[in-house]
């Protein structure tokens, strides 16, 4: 497979995986709908937020492979590291902030609560893995 059709081929599965997110939007919201409990239209609204970025980033890739090359270089990341650092280390002590709050939870049975703050402290986590993956763009690691 050439390099073309394999642009192609990612092209095609990423607007696939969009028709999937739509129908996350589309669930969401039925469920959103049918229900007033606070903790499950909260639970559907962060699943809508995700899909929705999701799509965004899908067809950011679309968009990189069929119209327009995108670069991230050493030099790009140099001009803004020192914040992205700064902001690494934020993202840190948010992770923290969420798991002195489980420790603090630990058999007060506020499972809910618990099951809020966990996916927190997760999802600061994730983005401390997305700036500091950055790195790897930074040391020219990465073509």
């Amino acid at each position: 497979m050439g390099l073309r059709d394999l642009q192609q081929d990612i092209v095609a599965t990423v607007r696939q995986w969009q028709k999937v997110e739509n129908a996350s939007l589309v669930s969401t919201s039925e469920t959103i709908a049918k229900t007033d409990n606070r903790a499950i239209r909260l639970i559907m609204e962060i699943i809508q937020r995700d899909s929705q970025m999701h799509y965004r980033i899908q067809q950011w890739i679309a968009d990189s492979l069929q119209h327009a090359e995108v670069s991230l270089s050493p030099d790009d990341l140099n001009q803004v590291w020192d914040i992205i650092e700064k902001h690494i280390e934020i993202e840190k002590k948010m992770a923290e902030s969420a798991k002195k709050a489980l420790k603090a939870l630990k058999g007060a049975q506020m499972g809910v609560q618990e099951y809020f703050l966990t996916y927190l402290m997760e999802d600061e986590r994730k983005h401390e893995t997305l700036l500091t993956n950055l790195e790897k763009f930074k040391k020219g690691m990465y073509p």
